[in-house]
Protein backbone atom coordinates (compact mmCIF):
# COMPACT_ATOMS: atom_id res chain seq x y z
CA UNK A 1 0.00 0.00 0.00
CA UNK A 2 0.80 3.71 -0.73
CA UNK A 3 1.25 5.33 2.81
CA UNK A 4 1.81 8.93 1.60
CA UNK A 5 -0.25 11.40 3.62
CA UNK A 6 -3.00 12.99 0.94
CA UNK A 7 -2.00 16.68 0.32
CA UNK A 8 -3.95 19.04 2.26
CA UNK A 9 -6.28 20.67 -0.30
CA UNK A 10 -5.98 23.86 1.55
CA UNK A 11 -2.21 24.01 0.62
CA UNK A 12 -2.35 21.81 -3.01
CA UNK A 13 -2.58 24.65 -5.36
CA UNK A 14 -2.15 23.28 -9.20
CA UNK A 15 -5.32 21.14 -10.51
CA UNK A 16 -2.74 18.47 -11.02
CA UNK A 17 -2.13 18.42 -7.27
CA UNK A 18 -5.63 18.30 -6.92
CA UNK A 19 -7.28 15.84 -9.51
CA UNK A 20 -11.23 15.85 -10.24
CA UNK A 21 -13.39 13.30 -9.75
CA UNK A 22 -16.51 13.08 -11.43
CA UNK A 23 -19.01 10.95 -9.68
CA UNK A 24 -23.12 9.96 -10.05
CA UNK A 25 -24.92 7.29 -10.58
CA UNK A 26 -25.28 4.96 -13.52
CA UNK A 27 -26.46 7.07 -16.32
CA UNK A 28 -26.23 9.96 -15.25
CA UNK A 29 -23.92 11.90 -17.99
CA UNK A 30 -20.58 11.23 -16.00
CA UNK A 31 -18.46 10.41 -19.07
CA UNK A 32 -19.63 13.17 -21.29
CA UNK A 33 -18.79 15.62 -18.52
CA UNK A 34 -15.25 14.49 -18.17
CA UNK A 35 -14.57 14.36 -22.36
CA UNK A 36 -16.20 18.28 -21.83
CA UNK A 37 -13.71 19.07 -19.21
CA UNK A 38 -10.57 17.74 -20.60
CA UNK A 39 -11.84 20.08 -23.95
CA UNK A 40 -12.22 22.59 -21.51
CA UNK A 41 -8.60 21.25 -20.09
CA UNK A 42 -5.30 21.44 -21.59
CA UNK A 43 -3.24 18.09 -20.54
CA UNK A 44 -6.48 15.88 -18.80
CA UNK A 45 -6.16 12.40 -19.09
CA UNK A 46 -9.47 10.30 -17.62
CA UNK A 47 -8.94 7.71 -15.08
CA UNK A 48 -11.51 5.03 -15.01
CA UNK A 49 -13.19 4.10 -11.77
CA UNK A 50 -15.38 1.70 -12.91
CA UNK A 51 -15.56 -1.96 -12.17
CA UNK A 52 -16.60 -3.48 -14.48
CA UNK A 53 -15.41 -1.37 -17.15
CA UNK A 54 -11.80 -2.93 -16.48
CA UNK A 55 -12.78 -6.15 -18.60
CA UNK A 56 -12.35 -7.06 -22.41
CA UNK A 57 -15.46 -7.34 -24.40
CA UNK A 58 -17.98 -6.58 -22.12
CA UNK A 59 -18.04 -2.58 -23.60
CA UNK A 60 -21.42 -2.33 -24.93
CA UNK A 61 -22.95 -3.17 -21.52
CA UNK A 62 -20.92 -1.39 -19.25
CA UNK A 63 -20.97 1.64 -21.20
CA UNK A 64 -17.14 1.91 -22.04
CA UNK A 65 -15.82 4.82 -24.12
CA UNK A 66 -16.03 4.45 -27.47
CA UNK A 67 -12.99 4.11 -29.18
CA UNK A 68 -13.59 7.85 -30.92
CA UNK A 69 -13.55 9.19 -27.56
CA UNK A 70 -10.50 6.71 -26.25
CA UNK A 71 -9.08 8.86 -29.24
CA UNK A 72 -9.71 12.54 -28.42
CA UNK A 73 -8.83 12.03 -24.87
CA UNK A 74 -6.64 9.46 -23.50
CA UNK A 75 -8.51 7.11 -20.91
CA UNK A 76 -6.71 4.65 -18.34
CA UNK A 77 -7.98 1.88 -16.43
CA UNK A 78 -10.19 0.25 -19.33
CA UNK A 79 -9.99 -3.11 -21.02
CA UNK A 80 -6.97 -4.54 -18.32
CA UNK A 81 -8.25 -7.97 -17.98
CA UNK A 82 -10.31 -10.34 -19.71
CA UNK A 83 -13.59 -11.66 -17.84
CA UNK A 84 -12.81 -15.26 -17.21
CA UNK A 85 -10.07 -13.27 -14.94
CA UNK A 86 -10.54 -12.14 -11.47
CA UNK A 87 -9.39 -8.92 -10.54
CA UNK A 88 -9.75 -7.11 -7.07
CA UNK A 89 -9.80 -3.37 -5.61
CA UNK A 90 -6.45 -3.83 -4.46
CA UNK A 91 -5.20 -4.40 -7.94
CA UNK A 92 -7.26 -1.67 -8.87
CA UNK A 93 -6.11 0.38 -6.57
CA UNK A 94 -2.09 -0.03 -7.27
CA UNK A 95 -3.03 0.25 -11.50
CA UNK A 96 -5.02 4.14 -10.21
CA UNK A 97 -1.90 5.32 -8.30
CA UNK A 98 0.05 4.49 -11.16
CA UNK A 99 -1.85 5.86 -13.69
CA UNK A 100 -2.38 9.16 -11.49
CA UNK A 101 1.64 9.01 -11.02
CA UNK A 102 2.39 8.62 -15.09
CA UNK A 103 0.05 11.30 -16.11
CA UNK A 104 1.43 13.55 -13.90
CA UNK A 105 5.13 12.48 -14.36
CA UNK A 106 4.32 13.68 -17.77
CA UNK A 107 2.76 16.74 -16.71
CA UNK A 108 -1.11 15.83 -17.72
CA UNK A 109 -3.78 16.63 -15.12
CA UNK A 110 -5.72 13.27 -13.78
CA UNK A 111 -9.20 13.79 -13.89
CA UNK A 112 -10.80 10.88 -12.22
CA UNK A 113 -14.68 9.78 -13.65
CA UNK A 114 -16.84 6.29 -12.45
CA UNK A 115 -19.26 5.19 -10.04
CA UNK A 116 -17.83 2.30 -7.95
CA UNK A 117 -17.76 3.76 -4.82
CA UNK A 118 -15.42 1.32 -3.52
CA UNK A 119 -12.84 1.62 -5.81
CA UNK A 120 -13.23 5.49 -5.67
CA UNK A 121 -12.44 5.25 -1.66
CA UNK A 122 -9.59 2.79 -2.17
CA UNK A 123 -7.97 5.68 -4.50
CA UNK A 124 -9.10 8.62 -2.81
CA UNK A 125 -8.35 7.78 0.46
CA UNK A 126 -5.13 5.27 -0.43
CA UNK A 127 -7.28 2.56 2.04
CA UNK A 128 -5.56 -0.29 3.32
CA UNK A 129 -6.72 -3.61 0.85
CA UNK A 130 -6.89 -6.64 2.62
CA UNK A 131 -5.46 -10.15 0.87
CA UNK A 132 -7.77 -12.59 -0.40
CA UNK A 133 -8.42 -15.79 0.54
CA UNK A 134 -9.85 -17.95 -1.95
CA UNK A 135 -10.16 -21.20 0.05
CA UNK A 136 -11.80 -19.66 2.94
CA UNK A 137 -14.26 -17.51 1.03
CA UNK A 138 -15.23 -21.03 -0.75
CA UNK A 139 -15.75 -22.45 2.53
CA UNK A 140 -17.73 -19.84 3.85
CA UNK A 141 -20.07 -18.87 0.51
CA UNK A 142 -21.55 -22.99 0.96
CA UNK A 143 -23.29 -21.32 3.84
CA UNK A 144 -26.21 -19.93 2.65
CA UNK A 145 -27.37 -18.75 6.74
CA UNK A 146 -26.74 -15.00 6.08
CA UNK A 147 -27.84 -14.47 9.37
CA UNK A 148 -25.18 -17.32 11.11
CA UNK A 149 -22.37 -15.79 9.71
CA UNK A 150 -22.92 -12.26 10.73
CA UNK A 151 -23.30 -14.21 14.14
CA UNK A 152 -20.29 -15.67 13.36
CA UNK A 153 -18.13 -12.46 12.86
CA UNK A 154 -19.71 -10.79 15.76
CA UNK A 155 -18.09 -13.33 17.56
CA UNK A 156 -14.75 -12.72 15.92
CA UNK A 157 -14.80 -9.02 15.43
CA UNK A 158 -17.19 -7.23 17.31
CA UNK A 159 -16.89 -3.67 15.64
CA UNK A 160 -16.20 -4.98 12.22
CA UNK A 161 -19.79 -6.79 12.83
CA UNK A 162 -21.39 -3.82 13.70
CA UNK A 163 -20.73 -1.69 10.40
CA UNK A 164 -22.37 -3.59 8.71
CA UNK A 165 -26.01 -4.73 7.59
CA UNK A 166 -26.55 -8.61 8.94
CA UNK A 167 -27.99 -9.39 5.38
CA UNK A 168 -25.18 -7.36 3.88
CA UNK A 169 -23.95 -11.00 2.35
CA UNK A 170 -21.15 -9.82 0.35
CA UNK A 171 -19.23 -7.63 3.39
CA UNK A 172 -20.57 -10.50 6.03
CA UNK A 173 -18.34 -13.20 4.13
CA UNK A 174 -15.67 -10.67 2.99
CA UNK A 175 -15.01 -9.23 6.57
CA UNK A 176 -15.02 -13.16 8.00
CA UNK A 177 -12.74 -14.21 4.97
CA UNK A 178 -9.94 -11.61 6.06
CA UNK A 179 -10.38 -12.08 9.48
CA UNK A 180 -10.48 -15.42 9.54
CA UNK A 181 -7.55 -15.63 6.78
CA UNK A 182 -5.11 -12.92 7.93
CA UNK A 183 -5.62 -13.66 12.08
CA UNK A 184 -6.06 -9.92 12.13
CA UNK A 185 -9.54 -8.58 12.80
CA UNK A 186 -11.28 -6.97 9.38
CA UNK A 187 -12.13 -4.10 11.54
CA UNK A 188 -8.18 -3.40 11.81
CA UNK A 189 -7.75 -2.79 8.37
CA UNK A 190 -9.07 1.04 8.66
CA UNK A 191 -12.03 2.98 10.25
CA UNK A 192 -14.34 1.31 7.83
CA UNK A 193 -16.57 3.80 5.09
CA UNK A 194 -17.45 6.08 7.55
CA UNK A 195 -14.67 8.39 8.05
CA UNK A 196 -14.08 10.82 5.65
CA UNK A 197 -10.10 11.87 6.42
CA UNK A 198 -9.42 15.18 4.48
CA UNK A 199 -7.85 14.82 0.91
CA UNK A 200 -6.56 16.23 -2.18
CA UNK A 201 -9.01 15.29 -4.87
CA UNK A 202 -11.88 17.43 -5.70
CA UNK A 203 -15.11 15.67 -5.75
CA UNK A 204 -18.09 16.56 -7.88
CA UNK A 205 -20.99 14.13 -8.46
CA UNK A 206 -24.18 15.07 -10.97
CA UNK A 207 -27.75 15.03 -9.62
CA UNK A 208 -30.58 13.89 -11.65
CA UNK A 209 -34.67 13.61 -10.76
CA UNK A 210 -35.13 10.19 -9.85
CA UNK A 211 -37.78 10.13 -12.58
CA UNK A 212 -35.84 11.01 -15.17
CA UNK A 213 -32.70 9.06 -14.09
CA UNK A 214 -34.55 6.26 -14.38
CA UNK A 215 -36.21 7.36 -17.41
CA UNK A 216 -32.26 7.79 -18.68
CA UNK A 217 -31.65 4.19 -17.47
CA UNK A 218 -34.42 2.48 -19.91
CA UNK A 219 -33.64 4.68 -22.98
CA UNK A 220 -29.90 3.24 -22.22
CA UNK A 221 -30.74 -0.09 -22.40
CA UNK A 222 -32.95 0.48 -25.44
CA UNK A 223 -29.81 2.07 -27.27
CA UNK A 224 -27.26 -0.66 -25.81
CA UNK A 225 -29.74 -3.51 -27.24
CA UNK A 226 -29.96 -2.06 -30.62
CA UNK A 227 -25.82 -1.51 -30.81
CA UNK A 228 -25.76 -5.66 -30.38
CA UNK A 229 -26.03 -5.96 -26.69
CA UNK A 230 -27.31 -9.33 -26.81
CA UNK A 231 -24.96 -10.38 -28.90
CA UNK A 232 -22.48 -9.22 -26.84
CA UNK A 233 -23.72 -11.29 -23.76
CA UNK A 234 -24.08 -13.91 -25.90
CA UNK A 235 -19.57 -13.72 -26.95
CA UNK A 236 -19.32 -13.55 -23.29
CA UNK A 237 -21.55 -16.44 -22.14
CA UNK A 238 -19.26 -18.68 -24.90
CA UNK A 239 -15.76 -17.89 -22.72
CA UNK A 240 -17.67 -18.72 -19.70
CA UNK A 241 -17.18 -15.17 -17.16
CA UNK A 242 -15.53 -15.17 -13.98
CA UNK A 243 -18.63 -14.67 -11.35
CA UNK A 244 -17.91 -11.35 -10.74
CA UNK A 245 -17.83 -10.12 -14.37
CA UNK A 246 -21.58 -12.75 -15.32
CA UNK A 247 -22.85 -10.61 -12.37
CA UNK A 248 -22.55 -7.29 -14.24
CA UNK A 249 -25.46 -5.05 -14.63
CA UNK A 250 -27.69 -6.48 -17.56
CA UNK A 251 -25.63 -9.31 -18.78
CA UNK A 252 -26.83 -11.06 -15.70
CA UNK A 253 -30.41 -10.65 -17.09
CA UNK A 254 -29.20 -11.16 -20.81
CA UNK A 255 -27.61 -14.49 -19.75
CA UNK A 256 -30.59 -15.49 -18.24
CA UNK A 257 -32.51 -15.56 -21.63
CA UNK A 258 -29.25 -17.24 -23.34
CA UNK A 259 -30.11 -20.00 -21.29
CA UNK A 260 -33.84 -20.05 -21.58
CA UNK A 261 -34.82 -18.54 -18.28
CA UNK A 262 -37.04 -16.12 -19.24
CA UNK A 263 -37.83 -13.98 -22.42
CA UNK A 264 -35.94 -11.03 -23.73
CA UNK A 265 -38.57 -8.65 -22.80
CA UNK A 266 -38.67 -9.97 -19.23
CA UNK A 267 -34.39 -9.92 -19.36
CA UNK A 268 -34.92 -6.38 -20.37
CA UNK A 269 -37.24 -5.08 -17.70
CA UNK A 270 -35.61 -6.94 -14.75
CA UNK A 271 -31.69 -5.28 -16.05
CA UNK A 272 -33.95 -1.48 -15.97
CA UNK A 273 -34.92 -2.26 -12.39
CA UNK A 274 -32.25 -4.05 -10.91
CA UNK A 275 -30.18 -1.03 -12.10
CA UNK A 276 -32.16 1.29 -10.98
CA UNK A 277 -31.89 0.09 -7.30
CA UNK A 278 -28.46 0.27 -8.25
CA UNK A 279 -28.41 3.72 -8.42
CA UNK A 280 -30.18 3.86 -5.57
CA UNK A 281 -27.31 2.60 -3.65
CA UNK A 282 -25.27 4.51 -5.60
CA UNK A 283 -26.98 7.96 -4.69
CA UNK A 284 -26.53 6.86 -0.94
CA UNK A 285 -22.98 6.04 -0.72
CA UNK A 286 -22.36 9.01 -2.22
CA UNK A 287 -24.79 11.12 -0.42
CA UNK A 288 -22.51 9.66 2.97
CA UNK A 289 -19.39 11.59 1.77
CA UNK A 290 -19.51 15.56 2.81
CA UNK A 291 -16.62 15.83 0.52
CA UNK A 292 -18.62 15.22 -2.25
CA UNK A 293 -19.60 18.71 -4.20
CA UNK A 294 -23.39 18.21 -6.20
CA UNK A 295 -24.32 19.34 -9.01
CA UNK A 296 -27.95 19.47 -11.03
CA UNK A 297 -27.56 17.62 -14.32
CA UNK A 298 -27.15 18.18 -17.14
CA UNK A 299 -24.03 19.88 -16.17
CA UNK A 300 -22.50 23.07 -16.95
CA UNK A 301 -18.57 22.94 -17.48
CA UNK A 302 -17.80 25.65 -16.07
CA UNK A 303 -19.33 25.57 -12.81
CA UNK A 304 -17.43 22.18 -12.63
CA UNK A 305 -14.47 24.04 -13.67
CA UNK A 306 -15.72 26.96 -10.60
CA UNK A 307 -15.84 24.18 -7.92
CA UNK A 308 -12.33 22.53 -9.32
CA UNK A 309 -10.32 26.08 -8.48
CA UNK A 310 -12.18 27.10 -5.41
CA UNK A 311 -9.93 25.81 -3.10
CA UNK A 312 -11.22 27.71 -0.13
CA UNK A 313 -15.41 26.40 -0.41
CA UNK A 314 -13.71 22.44 -0.98
CA UNK A 315 -10.95 22.81 2.26
CA UNK A 316 -14.37 24.02 3.79
CA UNK A 317 -16.33 21.11 3.27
Amino acid sequence: MNNRKPTSPIVAGTRSERPLTILGPTASGKSALALAVAAAVEGVELVSIDSMQVYRGMDLGTATPTPEDRAAVRHHLLDLVEPTEPFAVGEFQQRAFAAISDIRGRGGIPVLVGGTGLYLRAVVDELEIPDQYPAIREELEADDDTDALHERLRSLDPLAASRMEPNNRRRVVRALEVTMGSGRPFSSYGPGMEAYPPTSFVQVALRWPRDELYRRIALRYEQQMADGFLAEAAALRAIGPSRTARQALGYRELLRHLEGECSLDEAIADAVRRTCRFARRQQRWFRRDPRIRWIDAPADTAEVLAIWDDVRSIAAE
